[in-house]
């Protein structure tokens, strides 16, 4: 006869997958879940910024994850849409010369990494992200906060190891 304890394993194990299942939000429904269940299935959130009335919750799932996800929350406190924002079409809203960093955050959500070249007066952001391979965007901001420069490319960490043969 099986101990106690051993048929308890198995039930511990889905409950923690089931625990889980709230890193991307999709088991929120957009317009019914509020702001507090948006936190409650996906923890505390990262930063928390308004954008044209939104307010809008972070969730950098970086650097493994190479996902960010923005959980917008509208004026009544219902949930909008939960968001992948780290993709090459959310990069191209960025224009050089003109989006400034506020921008950025409001876009792509916090860096994984920021870095300073105080030498090019450069500010340099950095996201790993998954779009249709492993990726790299970076965005780099001159001294007044204007974006200079946007780009996304293979990052060579995750570039496919030729076999040898």
């Amino acid at each position: 006869m099986p101990r106690p304890r051993a048929l308890l394993q198995p039930v511990f194990c889905l409950a923690l997958l089931a625990g889980c299942a709230g890193y991307d939000g999709r088991s929120l429904v957009p317009g019914q879940a509020s702001a507090a269940e948006v936190e409650k299935v996906m923890g505390p959130a990262a930063d928390k910024r308004t954008v044209a009335g939104e307010t809008v919750l972070w969730y950098p799932r970086l650097p493994y994850g190479r996902v960010s996800y923005a959980a917008r929350i509208g004026k009544d406190d219902k949930l909008i849409a939960v968001e992948q924002r780290l993709t090459r079409e959310n990069l191209q809203k960025l224009q050089p010369g003109v989006s400034r960093t506020s921008d950025a955050r409001d876009v792509l959500g916090p860096p994984q990494r920021v870095d300073p070249y105080p030498r090019l007066e450069r500010e340099v952001w950095t996201y790993q992200a998954q779009d249709i391979d492993a990726q790299l965007i970076v965005v780099q901001f001159s001294a007044d906060g204007v974006l200079r420069e946007a780009y996304m490319f293979n990052d060579p960490a995750f570039l496919p190891q030729q076999s040898a043969e």
